[in-house]
């Protein structure tokens, strides 16, 4: 049996066994009109939110983010093999199919938004009491805002995909393949869709029960629908600047709406008193989860510092987050450990070889936060992020203080990443947080301070997303790369031919190409070389 028999099989077995199994005692569970949601709704949302694409897990790392966006954003150090900037046709194909497909044993799958989502919805959209279903939205609405950021994501590294005909065969029973939508179109439906999730969640009401059931299964915000009505604005805001270059009237009408009106479109951006563990989107690891990246980080040698971004920008400013984010190391002579004196990234303009030789010469990424820390937990979006944003839009467009945004995103850019670092005890005690005179000074100084041309400040605030995004966000940090072209990055030239630099877009996995009739109509787009429709500038 093939893997796309297996799992149309599945999908179907899971629909007609949630259906079935539901449906029967329906009725018995909503005589009581103050009764909670159909049981599976809620299940399914938790299915949702539960994503080891979101949390930096072994294999997300390992697979993806080491030999993929972390390579193409430079937020990793790596090797120069001749085969660094050849994608894998196995890991893209398993990134794919957890956005697509439910985790299933057999195939090992994180995830499966879309088709959960589907089954939310169709479970939605049959609902015949009015209670039960105004209740039942809840779940339904904070579905939707979960999967158009994941897809959002998809788009961005492959362009059009399949989306309005995607997740149906579970509710249709139909093996048609899906068909690819435009990419751009995508986009207009998820900022709609944002728009009108967050509106509901500003005054959403449900009964007493079902609150308490969303706050149980609500892993990601504990059913708070505050946040709720934040985290929809804020991927609203991010997917808008994205196509700023492209539609810069929509989303310059749009964006100044926004940001200028924060009672009516609250943000994830700390604006009262920013706190990580309080204010941004995380998803939190499992209580049982033991695991940590240093075999995800170390197997294939991107535990190295980055050269660009400790080099060329951290140095030169004596940035504060060097001391979370690095580790000088060493290396051994006989039975001694030699420290390396400061914090140095091994050059990029190596064969690997060389590289691989010298690297207890230079820093690697910091032990506690990252290698070793249990407590790590997912980055949905951060008040810095939106912040950056705010204060690109307010450069370009007027109407706001594009300065006090970018300060104000590096100062809190520190402050989550010492918090990052805080988390875990158990390598070494957490570094204390810089003093805020050692905060002031780093943003009077020359690389960083808010001055320039208009060109020059928005390099600032792109270069320092960048820096904040980091490995853990690169997935977002190569969208940002390939629409500002910031920072500029100079990669090794590799030899083999057809992949001497990095894609500007994932090609399709094999289950497209192979399996959906439908590849036809984008075959021709489908190369490494081509571009996302934001991708103009």
């Amino acid at each position: 049996m093939t893997k796309q028999v297996k799992y149309i099989f599945s999908l179907m077995l899971l629909f007609a066994v949630a259906i079935s199994s539901c449906g029967k005692k329906l009725a018995e569970l909503y005589n009581d009109p103050d009764q909670t949601v159909q049981p599976s709704i809620e299940k399914f949302f938790t299915e949702i939110l539960n994503n080891n694409r979101v949390r930096p897990s072994y294999w997300n790392v390992r697979t993806f983010i080491a030999m993929h966006t972390g390579i193409y954003t430079q937020s990793l150090g790596y090797l120069n093999y001749t085969t660094a900037y050849q994608q894998n046709a196995g890991y893209t194909q398993d990134r794919w199919n957890d956005f697509y497909r439910p985790s299933n044993s057999i195939d090992g799958g994180d995830g499966g938004i879309m088709a959960h989502y589907r089954l939310i919805e169709s479970l939605y959209e049959s609902m015949q009491d009015a209670g039960q279903k105004a209740n039942a939205a809840v779940f339904y609405m904070a579905a939707k805002i979960v999967m158009y950021d994941q897809a959002s994501q998809i788009v961005d590294m492959w362009g059009d995909i399949p989306f309005s005909e995607a997740g149906y065969v579970n509710t249709t029973g139909s093996v048609s393949p899906p068909g690819f939508d435009n990419a751009a179109s995508i986009y207009d439906a998820m900022l709609d869709g944002l728009k009108n999730a967050a509106l509901y969640f500003s005054s959403a009401q449900v009964s007493p029960a079902t609150q308490n059931l969303f706050n149980k299964q609500d892993i990601l915000l504990n059913g708070q629908f505050d946040k709720w009505q934040r985290y929809a604005n804020a991927i609203r805001l991010r997917l808008l600047m994205r196509i700023s270059f492209v539609n810069e009237a929509k989303a310059k009408t749009e964006v100044l709406n926004m940001i200028n009106n924060p009672s009516l479109y609250p943000l994830v951006d700390g604006a009262m008193n920013y706190a990580p563990s309080q204010t941004d989107i995380l998803l939190q690891p499992l209580t049982n989860y033991i695991d940590d990246l240093h075999n995800a980080l170390t197997e294939v040698f991107n535990y190295m510092a980055p050269d660009y971004m400790l080099n060329t920008v951290m140095n030169p400013s004596n940035d504060p987050r060097i001391p979370v984010l690095f580790d000088k190391y060493g290396r051994t002579d006989g039975d001694r450990f030699i420290r390396n004196i400061g914090y140095q990234a091994m050059p990029a303009n190596d064969n690997a070889e060389n590289q691989q030789v010298n690297l207890g010469r230079y820093a690697i990424l910091d032990s506690a936060t990252f290698l070793f820390n249990t407590k790590l937990p997912g980055i949905v979006i951060t008040a810095a992020e939106v912040n950056f944003l705010k204060a690109e839009a307010w450069e370009r467009w007027g109407g706001g203080d594009a300065r006090a945004a970018y300060e104000t995103a590096i100062r809190q850019s520190i402050a989550f990443y010492y918090y990052l670092n805080s988390l875990n005890t158990v390598t070494r005690m957490p570094l204390p947080p810089p003093a805020e005179a050692d905060i002031a000074s780093f943003l009077q100084s020359m690389p960083i301070e808010y001055t320039g041309t208009t060109n020059e400040k928005l390099s600032k605030i792109w270069i320092q997303k960048w820096l904040h995004f980091g490995f853990l966000q690169s997935v977002q940090g190569w969208a940002e790369y390939r629409r500002t072209k910031q920072p500029v990055l100079q990669f090794y030239p590799s030899t083999l031919p057809g992949y001497e630099t990095p894609p500007s877009r994932l090609v399709y996995p094999a289950s497209e190409t192979s399996y959906n009739t439908n590849y036809a109509s984008v075959r021709n787009k489908d190369v490494r070389t081509g571009k996302i429709f934001w991708d103009v500038k």
